[in-house]
């Protein structure tokens, strides 16, 4: 009895050698082989160590960011349902998987039966009993053309565009939480500057109040000053709301309360990132999750292929058992009660109505579409790329223009204000300097964000973000999950 399996196993694994899968060629890569060039973008630069190396930790040197980071990769949930997903993938890798396998289960039975009298040939009531032990396998496919490896191999690529999802999720989750924290730090910073103008602007009013009482300011001085007043309290409530909204959206992004023991946050100005290289083009093909996951998605697809043109073609499935049959327990086991099956079944498409036609031109129409995606994928990250080299160059410029610009606006503020208080100027150009410091000074904090936003971003789409330390070379496996009999 098992050597006979064992042969229907080894013949089922010698027959099942071909496979219909097109071979696989990565399309080529529809972009340029170099980053854009101009006045926009800084001069190339070789790069010792890819973006995607680069541990986030080493990264952003906030430490009250790390935390925050190291909180997220705990319990944001939607990574953990990526990870989940992972999980289920495999699942279905396995069920997929188990079909080139033969199912082979043991059954036992018994049954007693009484005939009524009037029923029996022999006139009498009798009583019948049968027992019976099998071995057997149910509608086991011969995989002659590849059908059932085809659609395991298209499991197994679906598998790994799932690993490649939850790491593209790492890592998009990565630079959400540092512009959130960035944004939520900027905007405080705002909040107190608006509160140190408002303070000056309301002490400005008083004197202007208390001139206007001896007539010396007029009551359009007065009315000037307080519009500065009122208009610094509306700027007021707006960060304030700002703040606590930006709370909130970290909060969503940690899955979790801000920890009450945050370390102290470095401000803005500090040197918060660390210098990214951007490499080449090519690389992005190597690092890019979500490049990878639409080539994964691609083999797929390829894989899918290979099962529909094997539907093409006769299959053979085998159902055969073998075991032992008594009408009593004690001689199921003897010599002379063994008992056994063989039922091979053949099926040939002879007449479909296209069907099997059709569901070939729509697999190939899935790798169209897939290669297509696989194509955008790579320029979206190209041009996600360009536009952060491009940035970078022009806001560093932007922002020591703007930092000249403030420098101008304090000089002319302290000049302002002492022609104001000696009487050589009006109030009103004393307003005016309060007024385009504040905007100059506003505006310095909104650039600096867009700048450290913009190196985030980029850091992001060179697919950096994955790796905890530097030094630490994380590696999606490529392999399959192993296979669990029981």
């Amino acid at each position: 009895m098992s050597k006979s399996l064992l042969s229907l196993a080894i013949t089922a694994a010698v027959l099942s050698g071909c496979s219909l899968i097109p071979d696989y060629q990565q399309p080529q890569a529809p972009v340029a082989a170099q980053y854009p060039q101009g006045p926009a973008y800084s001069p190339a630069e070789a790069a010792n160590q890819a973006a995607a190396e680069q541990g986030w930790r080493q990264f952003f040197h906030d430490p009250a960011l790390q935390q925050l980071i190291q909180s997220a990769l705990v319990n944001n949930r939607d990574l953990r349902v990526a990870a989940l997903n992972i999980d289920a993938y495999a699942a279905q890798y396995q069920i997929q998987r188990a079909d080139l396998f033969p199912a082979i289960s043991a059954t036992g039975s018994g049954s007693r039966q009484r005939t009524p009298a009037r029923m029996s040939q022999t006139g009498e009531a009798a009583i019948s009993s049968q027992y019976s032990a099998t071995l057997g396998v149910s509608a086991y496919e011969l995989d002659l053309f590849g059908r059932v490896r085809s659609l395991s191999e298209q499991a197994l690529q679906t598998y790994f565009s799932s690993e490649e999802a939850r790491r593209s999720t790492q890592i998009s989750l990565v630079a959400s939480v540092a512009n959130a924290y960035l944004t939520w730090q900027a905007d405080k910073e705002l909040l107190k500057l608006t509160q140190d103008t408002l303070a000056a602007y309301e002490e400005s009013y008083r004197l202007t109040s208390r001139s206007n009482e001896v007539g010396v300011a007029s009551a359009l001085d007065l009315s000037q000053a307080r519009t500065s007043v009122e208009n610094a309290r509306v700027q007021l409530a707006r960060y304030t709301r700002q703040v606590a909204q930006d709370e909130n959206s970290l909060t969503l992004l940690l899955g979790t309360s801000i920890p009450a023991n945050l370390p102290s946050a470095q401000p803005l100005s500090a040197d918060l990132l660390s210098e990214l290289p951007a490499g080449l083009p090519s690389e992005l093909l190597q690092r890019r999750p979500d490049i990878l996951a639409a080539e994964h998605n691609l083999k797929a697809a390829n894989a899918s292929i290979g099962a529909a043109r094997a539907a093409f073609f006769p299959s053979i499935s085998l159902t055969a058992n073998a075991g032992t049959l008594s009408p009593d327990m004690g001689g199921l086991f003897k010599g002379g009660s063994g008992t056994w099956s063989f039922a091979p079944q053949i099926n040939i498409p002879i007449f479909n109505a296209g069907s099997l036609r059709a569901s070939l031109d729509y697999s190939k129409i899935q790798k169209d579409i897939n290669v297509a995606q696989y194509e955008k994928s790579i320029q979206t990250a190209f041009q996600e790329v360009s536009d952060g080299l491009a940035a970078r160059q022009t806001y560093n410029q932007q922002l020591q223009a703007q930092r000249d610009f403030v420098n101008a606006n304090q000089d002319y503020y302290r000049l302002a204000e002492r022609r104001y208080r000696i009487g050589v100027d009006s109030n009103l150009t004393f307003l005016d300097a309060q007024r385009s410091l504040f905007s100059a000074q506003q505006a310095l904090i909104t650039d600096r964000l867009a700048q450290l936003t913009s190196e985030v971003n980029l850091y992001k789409a060179l697919g950096g973000g994955w790796n905890e330390q530097g030094s630490q070379k994380a590696e999606v496996s490529k392999e399959a999950p192993p296979l669990k009999l029981f």
